[in-house]
């Protein structure tokens, strides 16, 4: 009897790779665990050097009005600040 309702899972492919040499576990885990702090280190500053959008809300270019421009439909255009 066959058991075809098995699947298989996809292997992941590794992130990391000794290439020469020989490691103990010990080792291994300490060069994981100093690619993983730098990675977060940078991913850290990476996230802090975004600048969020400054409001134009206090601007003082804001306090400054136009001149009111006389003749006919400029008091519509007056409220649109042009």
């Amino acid at each position: 009897m066959t058991d075809e309702s098995v699947e298989e899972t996809p292997v992941a492919k590794p992130v990391l790779r000794v290439v020469k040499g020989d490691l103990t576990p010990e080792e291994l885990a300490a060069l994981v665990a100093v690619i993983a702090a730098r990675n977060a280190a940078a991913a850290h500053a990476a996230s802090r050097t975004k600048v969020a959008p400054r409001s134009q809300w206090g601007h003082p270019s804001r306090v400054a009005r136009t001149p009111h421009r006389f003749g006919p439909g400029q008091w519509r255009s007056s409220a649109l600040g042009g």
